[in-house]
Protein backbone atom coordinates (compact mmCIF):
# COMPACT_ATOMS: atom_id res chain seq x y z
CA UNK A 1 0.00 0.00 0.00
CA UNK A 2 2.87 2.02 1.02
CA UNK A 3 4.70 2.15 -2.06
CA UNK A 4 1.50 2.29 -4.37
CA UNK A 5 1.03 5.73 -2.28
CA UNK A 6 4.59 6.27 -3.27
CA UNK A 7 4.11 5.59 -7.10
CA UNK A 8 0.84 7.76 -6.93
CA UNK A 9 3.00 10.61 -5.35
CA UNK A 10 6.16 10.04 -7.90
CA UNK A 11 3.19 10.09 -11.08
CA UNK A 12 1.65 13.37 -10.04
CA UNK A 13 5.33 14.77 -9.73
CA UNK A 14 6.25 14.34 -13.24
CA UNK A 15 2.64 15.20 -14.56
CA UNK A 16 3.15 18.36 -12.52
CA UNK A 17 6.71 18.98 -13.85
CA UNK A 18 5.70 17.84 -17.95
CA UNK A 19 2.63 20.73 -17.18
CA UNK A 20 4.68 23.31 -16.23
CA UNK A 21 6.60 23.31 -19.47
CA UNK A 22 4.70 23.05 -22.91
CA UNK A 23 5.49 21.26 -25.88
CA UNK A 24 4.10 24.28 -28.12
CA UNK A 25 4.78 28.01 -27.95
CA UNK A 26 1.59 30.01 -27.58
CA UNK A 27 1.55 33.86 -29.05
CA UNK A 28 -1.22 36.01 -27.87
CA UNK A 29 -2.04 38.49 -30.42
CA UNK A 30 -3.93 42.05 -29.54
CA UNK A 31 -5.08 44.30 -32.53
CA UNK A 32 -7.70 46.82 -33.44
CA UNK A 33 -9.44 44.82 -35.77
CA UNK A 34 -12.45 47.53 -34.90
CA UNK A 35 -12.67 51.14 -34.11
CA UNK A 36 -11.35 54.30 -35.54
CA UNK A 37 -7.76 52.27 -36.32
CA UNK A 38 -9.56 49.49 -37.93
CA UNK A 39 -8.02 49.83 -41.51
CA UNK A 40 -4.87 49.33 -39.67
CA UNK A 41 -5.86 46.32 -37.80
CA UNK A 42 -7.43 44.23 -39.76
CA UNK A 43 -4.85 43.89 -42.19
CA UNK A 44 -2.44 43.01 -39.14
CA UNK A 45 -4.79 40.32 -38.08
CA UNK A 46 -5.47 38.72 -41.25
CA UNK A 47 -0.88 38.78 -41.42
CA UNK A 48 -1.35 36.44 -38.24
CA UNK A 49 -2.95 33.60 -40.47
CA UNK A 50 -0.09 33.99 -42.78
CA UNK A 51 2.49 33.39 -39.73
CA UNK A 52 4.58 29.85 -39.47
CA UNK A 53 2.26 27.20 -37.52
CA UNK A 54 5.45 25.63 -36.83
CA UNK A 55 9.20 26.92 -35.85
CA UNK A 56 12.28 24.89 -35.10
CA UNK A 57 9.97 21.78 -35.19
CA UNK A 58 7.50 23.32 -32.30
CA UNK A 59 4.09 23.72 -33.33
CA UNK A 60 3.05 27.51 -32.78
CA UNK A 61 -0.71 28.71 -31.49
CA UNK A 62 -1.95 31.98 -31.86
CA UNK A 63 -4.37 33.50 -30.03
CA UNK A 64 -5.89 36.74 -31.59
CA UNK A 65 -8.04 39.28 -29.58
CA UNK A 66 -9.37 42.40 -31.08
CA UNK A 67 -9.03 45.85 -29.02
CA UNK A 68 -11.58 48.02 -30.28
CA UNK A 69 -8.58 50.65 -30.47
CA UNK A 70 -9.27 51.19 -27.29
CA UNK A 71 -6.31 51.28 -24.82
CA UNK A 72 -8.66 50.15 -21.51
CA UNK A 73 -9.01 46.79 -23.90
CA UNK A 74 -5.47 46.92 -25.53
CA UNK A 75 -4.67 45.88 -20.97
CA UNK A 76 -7.46 43.78 -20.58
CA UNK A 77 -6.49 41.74 -23.30
CA UNK A 78 -2.63 41.65 -22.38
CA UNK A 79 -3.69 40.42 -19.03
CA UNK A 80 -5.53 37.98 -20.04
CA UNK A 81 -3.37 37.16 -22.55
CA UNK A 82 -0.50 36.40 -20.15
CA UNK A 83 -2.10 35.97 -16.79
CA UNK A 84 -5.08 33.27 -18.35
CA UNK A 85 -3.67 31.60 -21.56
CA UNK A 86 -0.07 31.67 -20.70
CA UNK A 87 1.31 33.20 -23.80
CA UNK A 88 5.25 33.36 -24.66
CA UNK A 89 4.97 36.44 -26.38
CA UNK A 90 2.61 39.49 -27.11
CA UNK A 91 2.75 40.94 -30.63
CA UNK A 92 0.53 44.63 -30.39
CA UNK A 93 -1.10 46.52 -30.52
CA UNK A 94 -2.13 48.15 -33.74
CA UNK A 95 -1.51 52.16 -32.25
CA UNK A 96 0.36 54.35 -30.28
CA UNK A 97 -1.09 54.58 -26.73
CA UNK A 98 -2.67 51.31 -26.81
CA UNK A 99 1.11 49.94 -26.92
CA UNK A 100 2.06 52.48 -24.42
CA UNK A 101 -0.45 51.58 -22.15
CA UNK A 102 0.52 47.78 -22.30
CA UNK A 103 4.11 48.45 -21.58
CA UNK A 104 3.46 48.53 -17.66
CA UNK A 105 1.38 44.72 -18.04
CA UNK A 106 4.16 42.73 -19.94
CA UNK A 107 7.29 44.53 -17.54
CA UNK A 108 5.20 43.18 -14.94
CA UNK A 109 5.02 39.61 -16.01
CA UNK A 110 8.34 39.56 -17.63
CA UNK A 111 6.67 38.38 -20.82
CA UNK A 112 8.21 40.29 -24.14
CA UNK A 113 6.23 42.08 -26.76
CA UNK A 114 6.87 43.57 -30.11
CA UNK A 115 4.33 46.19 -31.00
CA UNK A 116 3.33 47.27 -34.28
CA UNK A 117 3.10 50.88 -33.15
CA UNK A 118 4.81 53.70 -34.45
CA UNK A 119 5.91 56.26 -31.48
CA UNK A 120 9.56 55.99 -30.37
CA UNK A 121 8.53 56.13 -27.37
CA UNK A 122 7.75 52.69 -27.10
CA UNK A 123 10.73 51.31 -27.10
CA UNK A 124 12.60 54.34 -25.94
CA UNK A 125 14.74 54.92 -23.71
CA UNK A 126 15.04 51.33 -22.80
CA UNK A 127 14.89 50.97 -19.46
CA UNK A 128 14.36 48.56 -17.01
CA UNK A 129 9.94 48.23 -18.33
CA UNK A 130 11.19 48.60 -22.40
CA UNK A 131 14.17 46.16 -22.13
CA UNK A 132 11.10 43.66 -22.82
CA UNK A 133 9.56 45.64 -25.42
CA UNK A 134 10.43 45.40 -29.10
CA UNK A 135 8.82 47.07 -32.16
CA UNK A 136 8.63 46.74 -36.47
CA UNK A 137 6.96 50.59 -37.51
CA UNK A 138 9.59 52.96 -38.30
CA UNK A 139 10.35 55.86 -35.90
CA UNK A 140 8.61 59.00 -36.29
CA UNK A 141 12.12 61.16 -36.16
CA UNK A 142 13.32 59.03 -39.20
CA UNK A 143 10.52 59.66 -41.19
CA UNK A 144 9.82 63.40 -39.97
CA UNK A 145 13.46 63.95 -41.36
CA UNK A 146 12.23 62.46 -44.60
CA UNK A 147 9.33 64.92 -45.08
CA UNK A 148 11.16 67.62 -43.66
CA UNK A 149 13.81 67.28 -46.19
CA UNK A 150 11.49 66.88 -48.93
CA UNK A 151 9.76 69.91 -48.11
CA UNK A 152 13.24 71.61 -48.19
CA UNK A 153 13.96 70.39 -51.41
CA UNK A 154 10.89 71.68 -53.03
CA UNK A 155 10.75 74.97 -51.70
CA UNK A 156 8.82 74.97 -48.64
CA UNK A 157 9.74 77.55 -46.18
CA UNK A 158 6.31 77.75 -43.86
CA UNK A 159 4.21 74.33 -42.40
CA UNK A 160 1.17 74.03 -40.59
CA UNK A 161 0.81 71.05 -38.62
CA UNK A 162 -2.65 69.51 -37.67
CA UNK A 163 -2.40 66.13 -35.70
CA UNK A 164 -4.29 63.71 -33.77
CA UNK A 165 -4.66 64.79 -29.61
CA UNK A 166 -3.31 61.68 -28.66
CA UNK A 167 0.45 60.29 -27.99
CA UNK A 168 0.98 60.01 -31.92
CA UNK A 169 0.02 63.29 -32.57
CA UNK A 170 2.25 64.75 -29.62
CA UNK A 171 4.94 62.54 -30.22
CA UNK A 172 5.04 64.06 -34.08
CA UNK A 173 4.57 67.58 -33.47
CA UNK A 174 7.92 66.65 -31.16
CA UNK A 175 9.46 65.14 -33.55
CA UNK A 176 8.89 66.99 -36.53
CA UNK A 177 9.34 70.59 -34.69
CA UNK A 178 13.19 69.05 -34.09
CA UNK A 179 14.04 68.78 -37.72
CA UNK A 180 12.03 71.71 -38.98
CA UNK A 181 14.51 73.66 -36.89
CA UNK A 182 17.42 71.93 -38.40
CA UNK A 183 16.00 72.36 -42.18
CA UNK A 184 14.86 75.93 -41.45
CA UNK A 185 10.87 75.41 -41.39
CA UNK A 186 8.94 77.41 -39.82
CA UNK A 187 5.90 75.87 -38.40
CA UNK A 188 3.02 78.92 -38.47
CA UNK A 189 0.66 76.75 -37.32
CA UNK A 190 0.00 73.62 -34.59
CA UNK A 191 -3.35 72.04 -34.17
CA UNK A 192 -5.20 68.68 -32.63
CA UNK A 193 -8.31 67.23 -33.45
CA UNK A 194 -9.47 63.40 -32.16
CA UNK A 195 -9.49 60.50 -33.98
CA UNK A 196 -13.47 59.98 -33.92
CA UNK A 197 -14.31 63.55 -34.63
CA UNK A 198 -16.30 64.60 -37.51
CA UNK A 199 -15.29 67.61 -38.27
CA UNK A 200 -12.15 70.04 -37.72
CA UNK A 201 -13.64 73.45 -39.32
CA UNK A 202 -12.21 75.66 -36.75
CA UNK A 203 -8.79 73.86 -36.71
CA UNK A 204 -8.38 74.35 -40.70
CA UNK A 205 -9.43 77.69 -40.84
CA UNK A 206 -6.78 79.07 -38.43
CA UNK A 207 -4.22 76.78 -41.05
CA UNK A 208 -5.22 78.59 -43.76
CA UNK A 209 -5.14 82.13 -42.07
CA UNK A 210 -1.56 81.45 -41.05
CA UNK A 211 -1.23 80.57 -45.00
CA UNK A 212 1.85 77.93 -44.62
CA UNK A 213 3.63 76.43 -48.06
CA UNK A 214 2.93 73.38 -46.72
CA UNK A 215 0.53 71.43 -44.36
CA UNK A 216 1.59 68.13 -42.40
CA UNK A 217 -1.52 65.89 -41.14
CA UNK A 218 0.04 63.63 -38.63
CA UNK A 219 -2.92 61.16 -38.60
CA UNK A 220 -3.40 57.30 -39.28
CA UNK A 221 -5.80 55.52 -40.92
CA UNK A 222 -8.81 56.56 -42.43
CA UNK A 223 -9.64 59.61 -40.00
CA UNK A 224 -6.18 61.10 -41.19
CA UNK A 225 -8.33 62.15 -44.73
CA UNK A 226 -10.73 64.91 -42.46
CA UNK A 227 -7.96 67.54 -42.14
CA UNK A 228 -7.30 67.20 -45.69
CA UNK A 229 -10.56 67.06 -47.28
CA UNK A 230 -11.37 70.33 -45.30
CA UNK A 231 -8.31 72.06 -46.45
CA UNK A 232 -9.28 71.92 -49.93
CA UNK A 233 -12.89 72.85 -49.09
CA UNK A 234 -11.72 75.27 -47.79
CA UNK A 235 -9.51 76.21 -50.88
CA UNK A 236 -6.32 75.52 -49.57
CA UNK A 237 -3.63 74.81 -52.98
CA UNK A 238 -0.15 74.68 -50.84
CA UNK A 239 1.63 71.13 -50.31
CA UNK A 240 0.08 68.20 -48.85
CA UNK A 241 1.97 65.79 -46.77
CA UNK A 242 0.64 63.12 -44.47
CA UNK A 243 2.65 60.57 -42.53
CA UNK A 244 3.19 56.57 -43.15
CA UNK A 245 0.30 55.98 -40.80
CA UNK A 246 -1.64 56.16 -44.23
CA UNK A 247 -0.25 54.07 -46.18
CA UNK A 248 -3.26 51.66 -46.86
CA UNK A 249 -6.31 51.90 -49.58
CA UNK A 250 -8.85 52.32 -47.09
CA UNK A 251 -7.26 55.86 -47.04
CA UNK A 252 -6.81 56.49 -50.62
CA UNK A 253 -10.79 55.20 -50.97
CA UNK A 254 -12.09 57.59 -47.58
CA UNK A 255 -9.78 60.73 -49.39
CA UNK A 256 -10.47 59.89 -52.95
CA UNK A 257 -9.21 63.70 -55.32
CA UNK A 258 -8.72 65.00 -52.00
CA UNK A 259 -5.48 62.93 -51.04
CA UNK A 260 -4.56 63.39 -54.65
CA UNK A 261 -0.94 64.81 -55.41
CA UNK A 262 0.48 64.17 -51.60
CA UNK A 263 3.46 63.20 -50.01
CA UNK A 264 4.52 61.05 -47.65
CA UNK A 265 7.32 58.90 -46.47
CA UNK A 266 6.50 55.12 -46.30
CA UNK A 267 8.12 51.69 -45.83
CA UNK A 268 9.83 49.99 -49.19
CA UNK A 269 6.82 47.17 -49.35
CA UNK A 270 4.13 50.13 -49.99
CA UNK A 271 5.84 50.58 -53.65
CA UNK A 272 7.62 47.05 -53.78
CA UNK A 273 7.45 46.57 -57.39
CA UNK A 274 8.12 50.11 -58.65
CA UNK A 275 11.44 49.90 -56.39
CA UNK A 276 14.75 49.40 -58.43
CA UNK A 277 16.44 45.86 -58.27
CA UNK A 278 19.30 46.69 -56.02
CA UNK A 279 17.00 48.16 -53.11
CA UNK A 280 18.22 45.90 -50.55
CA UNK A 281 14.45 45.33 -49.26
CA UNK A 282 12.98 44.93 -52.51
CA UNK A 283 12.98 41.00 -52.54
CA UNK A 284 11.58 40.86 -49.01
CA UNK A 285 8.66 43.05 -49.02
CA UNK A 286 7.58 41.46 -52.54
CA UNK A 287 7.90 38.17 -50.50
CA UNK A 288 5.13 39.77 -48.04
CA UNK A 289 2.91 41.50 -50.80
CA UNK A 290 2.38 37.80 -52.59
CA UNK A 291 1.99 35.76 -49.60
CA UNK A 292 -0.75 38.64 -48.73
CA UNK A 293 -2.41 39.16 -52.01
CA UNK A 294 -2.40 35.56 -52.23
CA UNK A 295 -4.84 34.99 -49.50
CA UNK A 296 -6.63 38.66 -49.90
CA UNK A 297 -6.36 39.71 -53.71
CA UNK A 298 -3.99 42.14 -55.68
CA UNK A 299 -4.22 45.07 -54.20
CA UNK A 300 -4.95 44.50 -50.70
CA UNK A 301 -1.49 44.92 -49.15
CA UNK A 302 -1.02 47.26 -46.48
CA UNK A 303 1.86 48.55 -44.86
CA UNK A 304 0.27 47.64 -41.17
CA UNK A 305 -0.07 44.24 -41.84
CA UNK A 306 3.39 44.50 -43.40
CA UNK A 307 4.13 45.67 -39.71
CA UNK A 308 2.75 42.39 -38.78
CA UNK A 309 4.76 40.51 -40.93
CA UNK A 310 7.71 41.60 -39.62
CA UNK A 311 7.02 41.25 -35.97
CA UNK A 312 6.32 37.34 -36.74
CA UNK A 313 9.51 37.03 -38.48
CA UNK A 314 11.28 39.14 -35.44
CA UNK A 315 9.64 36.54 -33.50
CA UNK A 316 10.75 33.45 -35.85
CA UNK A 317 14.36 34.46 -36.10
CA UNK A 318 14.95 34.49 -31.98
CA UNK A 319 12.84 31.21 -31.42
CA UNK A 320 15.15 28.74 -32.39
CA UNK A 321 17.88 30.15 -30.12
CA UNK A 322 15.12 30.72 -26.90
CA UNK A 323 14.06 27.02 -27.69
CA UNK A 324 17.67 25.67 -26.90
CA UNK A 325 17.63 27.42 -23.58
CA UNK A 326 14.18 26.94 -22.05
CA UNK A 327 10.92 25.12 -22.83
CA UNK A 328 8.08 26.68 -24.01
CA UNK A 329 5.29 28.02 -21.27
CA UNK A 330 7.99 28.79 -18.43
CA UNK A 331 9.76 32.36 -17.17
CA UNK A 332 13.23 31.31 -18.91
CA UNK A 333 11.48 30.84 -22.08
CA UNK A 334 9.97 34.02 -22.07
CA UNK A 335 13.55 35.53 -20.93
CA UNK A 336 15.75 33.94 -23.46
CA UNK A 337 13.47 34.43 -25.80
CA UNK A 338 13.76 38.16 -25.19
CA UNK A 339 17.36 37.90 -25.51
CA UNK A 340 17.16 36.61 -28.66
CA UNK A 341 14.97 39.20 -29.88
CA UNK A 342 17.57 41.46 -28.72
CA UNK A 343 20.40 40.01 -30.57
CA UNK A 344 18.70 39.64 -33.90
CA UNK A 345 20.71 40.68 -36.55
CA UNK A 346 20.15 41.45 -40.75
CA UNK A 347 17.17 40.33 -41.15
CA UNK A 348 15.56 41.27 -44.38
CA UNK A 349 11.79 42.50 -43.58
CA UNK A 350 8.85 43.97 -45.27
CA UNK A 351 9.75 47.42 -44.04
CA UNK A 352 13.78 47.43 -43.72
CA UNK A 353 16.57 45.14 -42.38
CA UNK A 354 16.61 44.73 -38.69
CA UNK A 355 19.65 44.60 -36.60
CA UNK A 356 18.80 45.31 -32.86
CA UNK A 357 20.59 45.60 -30.06
CA UNK A 358 20.61 46.15 -26.23
CA UNK A 359 20.53 49.98 -26.61
CA UNK A 360 18.26 49.65 -30.30
CA UNK A 361 14.45 47.85 -29.84
CA UNK A 362 13.72 48.83 -33.53
CA UNK A 363 17.01 48.02 -35.26
CA UNK A 364 15.94 49.52 -38.37
CA UNK A 365 17.98 52.25 -40.32
CA UNK A 366 17.42 54.52 -43.60
CA UNK A 367 16.79 51.82 -45.91
CA UNK A 368 13.42 51.76 -44.15
CA UNK A 369 11.38 54.19 -45.74
CA UNK A 370 11.32 55.83 -49.52
CA UNK A 371 8.94 59.02 -50.43
CA UNK A 372 5.60 58.12 -52.21
CA UNK A 373 3.19 60.66 -53.52
CA UNK A 374 -0.01 59.74 -54.62
CA UNK A 375 -1.24 60.38 -58.46
CA UNK A 376 -4.27 59.36 -59.19
CA UNK A 377 -5.51 57.13 -56.54
CA UNK A 378 -2.35 54.82 -56.64
CA UNK A 379 1.38 54.97 -54.77
CA UNK A 380 3.91 56.04 -56.84
CA UNK A 381 7.69 55.49 -55.81
CA UNK A 382 9.94 59.18 -55.95
CA UNK A 383 13.49 58.21 -56.38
Amino acid sequence: MKLKRLLLAAAITLIGASGAARADITVGVTVSATGPAASLGIPEKNTVDLMPKTIAGQKINYIVLDDGSDTTKAVANTRKLITEDKVDVVLGSTITPNSLAMIDVVAENQVPMISMAASARIVEPVDAKRRWVFKTPQNDIMMSLAIATHMANNGVKTVGFIGFADAYGEGWYGEFAKVAALKGLQIVANERYARTDTAVTGQVLKIVAAKPDAVLVAGSGTPAALPQKTLRERGYTGKYYQTHGVANADFLRVGGKDVDDTFLPAGPVLVADQLPASNPVRKSAQAYVAAYEAAHGKGSVSTFGAHAWDAGLLMTAALPAALKKAKPGTPEFRAALRDAIEQVKDLAGAHGIFSMSPTDHLGLDQRAYVMVKIVNGAWKYQP
